[in-house]
């Protein structure tokens, strides 16, 4: 028979283990948060409304996240986006843009019935896109800074390669007013659209 000390410290591990366990399960459970890094692409729809025309070069980019999961079926995600692009303008004054886009967006997700590995989702909000000429030679006199407004949605799915690491395909897609750098001869005031496909990596923590 064993001694009754060997037999509580037994019990003693036993508890500790269980606690451990639970503990750990607990800590998995609530891995609410994710930060994503992500290639893109940026494809804007060509716009013609009041005599003017504008057309924007095809280009990549990049996107960085950070997702909080509410629950299993609902997150709150922001992002920051970067492409750099350039506008053509024709019609009463030609001209042309080379600008950096800056995209600001915070969006609600609806994450949809996972299969095998696959977490597919869905997502709509808005934010803002800023317009930011560069200083490369050509640019039309007196372009500036401008901001638009944008309505964003979008969908997607990740893959889990472990608990904590993802791989994310996404489409996001801009509604928004086609911009004109505060130059009155380019202003059309065209709704447009911006298509970004992108692919990265999603931290879990």
């Amino acid at each position: 028979m064993r001694p009754a000390g060997h037999v509580i410290k037994r019990a003693m591990m036993t508890m500790i283990g269980l606690v451990l366990a639970v503990s750990v399960t607990a800590v998995a459970q609530e891995s609410r948060s994710e930060v994503s890094v992500q290639g893109a692409g940026f494809f804007t729809k060509n716009s013609d409304r009041n005599g003017i025309q504008n057309k924007a070069t095809d280009t990549g980019g990049f996107v960085v996240g950070y997702r909080y999961n509410i629950n299993r079926w609902l997150a709150a995600e922001g992002d920051y986006g970067y492409a750099r692009n350039t506008q053509s303008f024709s019609g009463t004054v030609p001209a042309r843009v080379q600008a950096n886009v800056h995209q600001i967006t915070g969006a609600g997700v609806v994450k949809l019935p996972a299969f095998a590995k696959v977490h597919p989702f869905v997502l709509a909000g808005g934010g803002a896109l800023v317009f930011d000429p560069t200083d490369k030679s050509g640019n039309f006199p007196g372009a500036t800074r401008e901001t638009r407004g944008t309505f964003l949605y979008g969908g997607g799915a990740d893959y889990s390669l472990t608990t904590h690491l993802l791989l994310r395909a996404q489409y996001r897609g801009f509604v928004y007013r086609a911009p004109s750098f505060n130059v009155a001869s380019l202003k059309s005031d065209a709704w447009t659209h911006a298509a970004q496909p992108s692919a990265g990596i999603v931290f879990r923590f």
